[in-house]
């Protein structure tokens, strides 16, 4: 895909597939019960996920865009981490729910929620669930439940959404993303224990970027993640979380043992975040992290080393490879366009500051 100097990370800007990365991500694509789901794929669906790649890439792009413009203060982005949303996602079925972070902005383009409403969204504009009061935003009616700051704290209500599933004898599952810091939460816990104990069918997904907020794994953890699921009664798997196929298979028996009836699953995705935690400390992350974990993990870009195996193992053409991306940059062009046209014609109203607010301030009278 084309690189964007001014936005992208500088480990993206020259990329190039290195061949011993290529063949280890081709071998992890053909290994063992994942390799069967792998091979099972279509090139339809393929494209279809390196489609939502490149939208969750470019809507990225484009709120950094913003950010620089002045349109926007600041955006808390996915890049580098976008296959471990995307290959989940492509494991679900419909009718199925999802709870993401804020990072993984690729669940709402994965389940159909319009682009121009998650630019919205940053816009502060009443098109969107949330009428313009927060930028965390979801749509029900397409599974997706909007997250909120506290990292981890979906967890319970993505258990209960599980166990709502169960009660009714569904074969639903309800999937989740919290990181790595926020496995220290108390909602975390609570969640797994409560989903565990109820065999409730829930995909919790550790998105193991190694960085809590602006704090490094090893200063904030010295455990094994991978034994964690044991604790809950959780069945573990372990992906690589800048491998979407590898992502997509894994994501696929963990939810097999939910539709199942066989409890929660626990999936621990490794992968790295190439920014700050927003845009607003992307300079202090780069002092923080040493800049070798940045350049291995540049090495290995979600999106180049798809696009690379597409073409090595299944013979994709870079034109037809270039054709979704062309259609993916029109995409994102007009929806931030329409998106931006909305910002003062569906501002906020100070006659709705009120409205949906469970209380209200006492009578000066009363």
């Amino acid at each position: 895909m084309k690189r964007y100097p001014a936005y992208d990370p500088p480990e993206y800007l020259d990329w190039s597939v290195d061949q011993e990365h290529l063949r280890a991500y081709s071998a992890l694509a053909s290994e063992g019960e994942k390799g069967v789901f792998i091979r099972a794929l279509s090139d339809e669906a393929l494209l279809e996920l390196y489609r939502q790649l490149l939208l969750t890439r470019l809507h990225d792009v484009q709120l950094k865009r913003w950010v620089k413009q002045g349109v926007i203060t600041k955006a808390w982005l996915g890049t580098g981490e976008e296959a471990v949303t995307i290959g989940m996602c492509a494991a679900l079925n419909e009718g199925d729910y999802v709870g993401p972070m804020i990072r993984n902005a690729g669940a709402l383009i994965a389940r159909g929620v319009p682009l121009e409403v998650c630019f919205a969204a940053y816009l502060g504009t009443t098109d969107t669930l949330a009428r313009g009061r927060d930028l965390h935003i979801g749509d029900p009616s397409r599974g997706v439940i909007p997250p909120i700051s506290h990292v981890g704290d979906l967890v319970p209500v993505m258990a209960g959404v599980a166990l709502a599933f169960k009660l009714k004898s569904e074969p639903q599952v309800a999937m989740t993303w919290t990181g790595d810091g926020s496995t220290a939460t108390g909602a975390f816990h609570e969640g797994m224990r409560c989903a565990g104990a109820l065999k409730a069918p829930l995909i919790s997904v550790i998105q193991d970027n190694g960085v809590a907020l602006g704090t490094p794994q090893g200063a904030h953890h010295r455990g094994n993640f991978e034994a964690m699921g044991e604790v809950y009664g959780a069945q573990t798997w372990v992906a690589d979380g800048n491998h979407v196929l590898d992502c997509f298979a894994t994501a696929q028996l963990a939810s097999e043992r939910c539709r199942a009836g066989e409890g929660p699953a626990l999936i621990v995705a490794r992968t790295f975040r190439m920014g700050g935690h927003a845009t607003h400390d992307e300079r202090e992350a780069r002092s923080l992290i040493p800049a070798d974990q940045y350049a291995w993990w540049g090495a290995r870009d979600p999106i180049g080393l798809y696009e690379a195996w597409l073409a090595h193992e299944r013979g994709l053409s870079e034109a037809q490879l270039s054709e979704i991306e062309e259609e993916c940059v029109a995409r994102v062009d007009e929806a931030a366009r329409v998106a931006r046209e909305r910002k003062h014609s569906h501002a906020p109203s100070a006659d709705e500051l009120l409205h949906g607010v469970y209380a209200r301030p006492l009578d000066a009278h009363s």
